[in-house]
């Protein structure tokens, strides 16, 4: 009974997680939809990476901890902080620029409801 408990328990702080997670994330992807870029690290600016290191940490720090449960707990890794972390970085050609793929983001998170655990 006393590992169900605890199971049950870590459970429910994966899930606070996500969700602080998600809402971390929106916070960030709203400030870059209204034209703050980094976030995507889009440019590789030395600059713009320090100025926006500490919404990046805070979201490794976030996403690391759920990922800790999620292993703990038999689960999948977090699939919103993966899908975030393939979208960073140097973008192809025809790329749209960041304030445009942060829109996409919250529309997409809006439309899904998606905290895709």
């Amino acid at each position: 009974m006393a590992r169900g408990e605890r199971l049950a328990r870590l459970d429910e702080r994966r899930l606070e997680l996500e969700a602080e997670y998600t809402v971390e994330l929106i916070a960030a992807l709203q400030a870059t939809a209204s034209g703050k870029w980094g976030l995507f690290d889009h440019n590789g600016d030395r600059w713009t990476r320090v100025a926006i290191a500490p919404v990046i940490d805070r979201l490794g720090e976030i996403g690391e901890a759920i990922d800790k449960a999620r292993a703990q707990l038999d689960l999948q890794p977090f699939e919103l902080q993966q899908q975030f972390l393939a979208a960073r970085g140097k973008p192809g050609p025809q790329a749209v620029g960041e304030p445009k793929q942060a829109r996409a983001w919250l529309d997409r998170l809006a439309r899904t409801g998606d905290s895709a655990s």
